[in-house]
């Protein structure tokens, strides 16, 4: 697909033709079959850490939107892939040099060009991002979006590395809890969950 053909299918919100451009979710999920995943999220609190060495050391690392790290020692410094959910800087994207891309927004017209088309790109689709912000009664973030999918996986573990769930905000923007559309209270419920029924998956700080 060209720029052109692009741009028409995200003006007029051609899912079918913006999907086209992303591999499919089973091809995505597979790469973390009996993978070690470190998934990172973007919690200040976790700049208070040192949990940088163990997190380069998962086979995988996930890293979200513009993806602050601060220290290598408290957020490692690997990238494999980056999940997006806003628009991403050309300064950010060379400082993060992440192997693969994926979209999990449902707002395509924040999707540029030179991720839809990167090598290996994922869309997240609408029907999975619906049915998450149905069970939790209000939109998704882009990691609890990312800890549902990845548990469908046959990975081997999953740790996540800064979730708090807004308690010490967010190391890429200065908003509270009650300024975003989500529900931190309702993911954090769902992710204790998830932990105690599938445990592959430990919520390290």
């Amino acid at each position: 697909m060209n720029r052109l053909r692009f741009l028409l299918a995200r003006t007029l919100r051609d899912e079918a033709a913006l999907q086209t451009l992303s591999v499919p979710q089973a091809h995505f999920l597979a790469q973390f079959a009996g993978k070690s995943v470190a998934l990172v999220g973007n919690a200040r609190a976790l700049a208070q850490t040192a949990h940088g060495d163990a997190i380069d050391n998962h086979d995988i690392v996930i890293r979200i939107n513009r993806a602050p790290i601060p220290s290598a020692q408290s957020h490692g410094a690997r990238t494999d892939i980056l999940a997006l959910a806003t628009s991403l800087p050309d300064a950010d994207r060379a400082r993060l040099n992440p192997s693969r891309l994926a979209w999990f927004s449902p707002k395509r017209k924040r999707l540029d060009f030179a991720t839809a088309t990167s090598p290996g790109f994922y869309l997240h689709p609408l029907p999975d991002y619906e049915a998450l912000k149905a069970r939790l009664a209000a939109p998704p973030t882009t990691g609890a979006m990312l800890i549902e999918l990845l548990a469908r996986s046959k990975l081997a573990r999953l740790s996540l590395y800064g979730f708090d769930f807004f308690a010490s905000q967010s190391l890429s923007g200065r908003r509270s809890a009650a300024q975003v559309p989500h529900d931190f209270k309702a993911e954090a419920e769902f992710v204790a969950a998830l932990t105690l029924r599938d445990r592959r998956i430990t919520r390290i700080a």
